[in-house]
């Protein structure tokens, strides 16, 4: 099982994820996700640089991790010629060391371009759509396509990786699975749900990699940390059904307002307690996840995080 870190685009702003992903790189970790969004989901968290500056950047400063996109959404804000091109791009920027997380998005980022917020199916539609269009483009191919929801005009990718780009899928249940399981080369999962992962194999016989995400809190004082859970993660118990839907911080705001901080604090683990915390790890890896990223929460105190705790906490979900 590999261990990455997230780059948390909604909690800090650019210059001090970049220093974060320097520092997660000299601190041991895996690989490195970025979230890509257009706004962070609560006000308290305060932030949402672009995504694909900002991996292009760290591509730059960074030698060894692998970089993914965690996930984007290719349908509305971006149209799927201009995902493929970027991915290309930063595949050849971070030497081979990309892979293209896509998912069907949440309202909170995509209502921006004022086209409204399309049905679950709909959605799932437009992403099958986008995800044959980039496989295409990734061939260097010329191609044009009139789809249901996309055009694409004589469009070619001039500057294509020789190996390609690896795509991974967000989905759940097994409609998804048989849908996207042959357009994808790995598995994304909010969940750690044993028979989706088992599922989603099954049709990967020769191999494929499950990515999940799991948020934590650490901090000296066991408290600060749950405080600081509460203020900016509390939306997290909502659950995809609600969070793709609501369209503002506000509305998340609205949502969690009941949430109290010990109902934070028994779903996320909090403190100083690296045990703890590492146990985290254990109903993915029990479930056969390959990947997982921790999410430290808040932006403070990343840094001490990075150069305290970080190489601990990995020696210990390795033990595992």
């Amino acid at each position: 099982m590999r261990f990455g870190y997230t780059l948390m685009t909604e909690q800090s702003g650019p210059r001090e994820l970049l220093r974060y992903a320097v520092g997660a790189e000299e601190a041991g970790f895996d690989f490195e996700l970025s979230s890509d969004h257009y706004s962070p989901w609560l006000t308290e968290q305060g932030h949402a640089p672009n995504a694909w500056v900002l991996l292009g950047a760290v591509a730059q400063a960074t030698n060894r991790v692998e970089l993914m996109t965690f996930v984007t959404c290719p349908t509305m804000r971006y149209h799927p010629a201009v995902v493929a091109q970027q991915a290309a791009t930063l595949q050849l920027v971070a030497d081979g060391r990309f892979t293209l997380g896509l998912g069907s998005g949440e309202n909170l980022n995509e209502h921006v371009i004022g086209e409204g917020w399309p049905s679950i199916d709909m959605r799932h539609d437009m992403l099958e759509e986008a995800m044959h269009i980039i496989r295409e483009l990734l061939t260097g191919e010329l191609i044009t396509w009139e789809g249901q929801h996309f055009r694409v005009d004589s469009a070619r990718l001039w500057d294509v990786p020789d190996a390609g780009v690896e795509v991974g899928v967000a989905l759940s249940g097994e409609q998804g699975i048989k849908r996207f399981a042959p357009l994808a080369d790995h598995l994304v999962q909010a969940m750690p749900d044993g028979d989706v992962v088992q599922g989603w194999n099954d049709k990967h016989p020769g191999g494929s990699r499950v990515f999940g995400q799991v948020p934590i809190c650490w901090d000296p004082d066991e408290q600060k940390a749950i405080e600081r859970a509460h203020s900016e993660f509390r939306w997290f118990g909502g659950g995809w059904s609600v969070n793709a839907d609501l369209p503002t911080p506000a509305g998340f705001a609205g949502a969690t307002q009941f949430v109290r901080p010990e109902d934070v604090a028994s779903s996320i683990a909090c403190g100083p307690d690296l045990d703890k915390l590492a146990e985290s790890a254990r109903p993915f890896l029990d479930a056969g996840f390959t990947d997982l990223a921790f999410v430290q929460i808040g932006d403070h105190n990343q840094e001490r995080f990075l150069a305290e705790a970080a190489g601990p906490l990995l020696e210990r979900v390795r033990a595992l």
